[in-house]
């Protein structure tokens, strides 16, 4: 793509990018470590208050592949200010409401924003040198896990010294700047899928999201063995195949069938969803754990919810770090070797909080432990997705991949959830101590499984051409392509 000189400097438009990736990553997590201050100021039950990220996780999961494809296709840059609109209303409604039902009802909105992913990392491909697409979708990506990390950190303060609704205020000042910075200084997007939008499609892809997350958000209240639980798994197989007969019968795909089978691609969403199970899994319960009161539970370490939030610090700051840095690791070692490092990695914090979570030295180093592996492989992550696919189908690609991450986690915190209310009793309304080992063996057995995933996904090498042709962004990608359809 030829820049002009009226198009703003590719580094003013990553800042307005950041800006609204953070805000969208801190609605993710924020809520996490408050739902009981939730729950008692907004007069409503455990089981309700667990719609504010159930909510959430349902419309995210919709828009962020749907949003992707209609970016390729209308323009990215029109589709980014529309998701920042939709993050910024549902912030200022959900800031504004004394409800409940209102509150599920802002969440749901503020779900839209998970489009802002993958048309970031479009805008970054069709924006950004060649040489500096890899950095920049690294650190964007490293972004959602830091933003959901800074949320957890961040809750406590806010609630003490302000008020719980400026857990929404400020992600809305946020968004509302990025959307007006977006505007001004994001430039029209270049690169356009043509013809329509597959409405069936979209219509039966969001069911059988629907389908498949409501059933695992709800299996460990509702029972795994019920009724409703196993009609809506049953559902999901149907709609899953009448989504995948429909995309393949397209002329015009929403999600093409073709590339979700490139090699690079689905490794990389397993790994992806593996990886959802284990990061999501621990920001939902190591919080819960450090603030069980260890004088009524025999274990925990009795910490408020901005104490708690202390005890992730070291993983937010090690995945800045590490996904700032991965863009030059991946260029110097390739995105399949650091993602596999960072899957090797993932898996000690995980046995080390299985043997023993009993001292506070185990949780630094954990945290630290995990916050490396995190960041080396979300970043290194997205970059193969982006850099196996052609550009006209980056956004819904990454968007995919996003929406598989997220499916993971609601799959891992649902497990989760099951293994530690088996031990909760009426004389004992906390989970066993054995029930914590047993969520973080399950997170090693994940851990191991994404680490041998990731060594399946195909090496991209330099060919001939690539070299001959000075690695021009256009013949790069051609080869890129080639290799990981031939795997």
């Amino acid at each position: 793509m030829a820049r002009t000189k009226n198009r703003p400097h590719y580094n003013v438009t990553f800042a307005v990018l950041v800006l609204g990736v953070g805000a969208y990553a801190l609605l993710q997590s924020m809520i996490v470590p408050v739902l009981p201050t939730l729950i008692e100021h907004l007069h409503t039950s455990q089981s309700t208050a667990t719609w504010l990220m159930t909510g959430y996780l349902l419309s995210a999961s919709v828009a962020t592949p749907i949003l992707g494809r209609i970016g390729d296709k209308v323009g990215k840059e029109r589709m980014l200010i529309a998701t920042l609109l939709a993050l910024t209303l549902g912030s200022a409604l959900a800031g504004l409401s004394n409800s409940i039902g209102l509150m599920i009802v802002a969440r749901v909105i503020q779900g839209l924003g998970g489009g802002v992913l993958p048309l970031a990392f479009g805008i970054i491909r069709d924006e950004f040198p060649a040489e500096k697409v890899r950095g920049a979708v690294g650190t964007t990506a490293a972004l959602t896990a830091v933003g959901g990390g800074i949320g957890l950190i961040l809750a406590g303060p806010i609630t003490n010294h302000m008020d719980y609704h400026w857990l929404f205020w400020l992600p809305m000042i946020m968004t509302g700047i990025a959307t007006v910075a977006t505007f001004l200084f994001v430039p029209e997007s270049p690169v356009r899928t043509p013809g329509r939008i597959s409405w069936t499609a979209a219509g039966l892809l969001s069911a059988w999201l629907v389908a498949l997350l409501l059933a695992v958000s709800e299996g460990p209240s509702w029972g795994w063995g019920s009724a409703r639980v196993l009609g809506l798994f049953a559902a999901t197989v149907v709609f899953v195949a009448l989504w995948i007969l429909v995309e393949l019968r397209s002329a015009e795909p929403l999600i093409d069938m073709r590339m979700m089978r490139i090699p690079a691609v689905w490794t990389a969403n397993l790994v992806a969803l593996l990886f959802g199970v284990g990061m999501y899994t621990t920001m939902t319960f190591l919080p819960q754990l450090v603030q069980t009161p260890a004088k009524l539970a025999g274990y925990g370490f009795s910490a408020s919810v901005t104490q708690s939030g202390l005890y992730m610090l070291p993983m937010t700051v090690a995945m800045f770090l590490l996904g700032t840095w991965t863009g030059r690791l991946s260029a110097r070692y390739g995105s399949k070797a650091v993602l596999v490092a960072g899957s090797f990695v993932t898996v000690v914090p995980f046995v080390l909080l299985a043997v023993d979570h009993s001292r506070t030295w185990e949780l630094y180093l954990s945290s630290t432990l995990l916050g490396i592996g995190l960041g080396l492989a979300f970043s290194s992550m997205s970059a193969i997705v982006v850099e196996a696919v052609p550009a006209e189908q980056t956004g819904v690609a990454s968007g995919m991949n996003a929406n598989i991450r997220t499916i993971g986690g609601a799959v891992g915190s649902a497990i989760g959830a099951s293994i530690l209310a088996s031990g909760v009793t009426a004389t004992h309304p906390f989970p066993q101590d054995s029930g914590y080992t047993d969520v973080f063996w399950m997170l090693t057995a994940g851990g191991v499984l994404a680490a041998v995933a990731s060594l399946l996904i195909p090496t991209v090498r330099r060919t001939p051409r690539m070299v001959a042709a000075g690695d021009s962004k256009d013949n790069r990608q051609a080869d890129m392509n080639e290799a990981s359809l031939n795997g």
